[in-house]
């Protein structure tokens, strides 16, 4: 039997608003649960996705704050607390990202140390091949690397 053709690709806030109509009409079999399954899944994805990107952009001013005390002021360590609110934000709302807090933390450090070698100048190799800071210490926000 073909697939239900849908309408997500054309349009997908329509096919976002319809679907969503759907279920709260409980008219379950008109809806289009494998496709509305894997936009729930997506979405978790992208949450994973935010916090790699808030936690590379903590640890490339992190690295940068290290690596160049010269540049240190206000809208560094600013950037460095505002990261860490965010991210200490994102946690709370999805508190089930926490058991992958290492391998995200790996992730981002890869990303962070190839920005910060572009952004300083400096050669790739001038950073630590692997994060010098646990998360914990990354997000305490009484913690900047000398």
């Amino acid at each position: 039997m073909p697939a239900k053709p849908s309408h997500r690709d054309q349009d997908f806030y329509a096919w976002s608003v319809e679907q969503a109509a759907l279920l709260r009409q409980r008219r379950i079999a008109e809806a289009d649960l494998d496709l509305i399954a894997e936009e729930i899944e997506s979405m978790g994805k992208t949450e994973k996705r935010e916090l790699v990107s808030r936690l590379t952009v903590l640890l490339l001013h992190l690295l940068k704050w290290r690596s160049q005390p010269k540049g240190r002021g206000q809208s560094w360590r600013l950037s460095i607390a505002n990261s860490r609110d965010e991210i200490t934000d994102l946690i709370a709302d999805n508190p089930s990202l926490k058991p992958m807090l290492d391998a995200v933390m790996a992730q981002a450090y890869r990303y962070a140390r190839r920005k910060a070698a572009i952004e300083t100048h400096l050669g790739e190799e001038r950073f630590p091949d692997k994060c010098p800071w646990s998360f914990a210490e990354a997000i305490d926000e009484g913690f900047l690397p000398e």
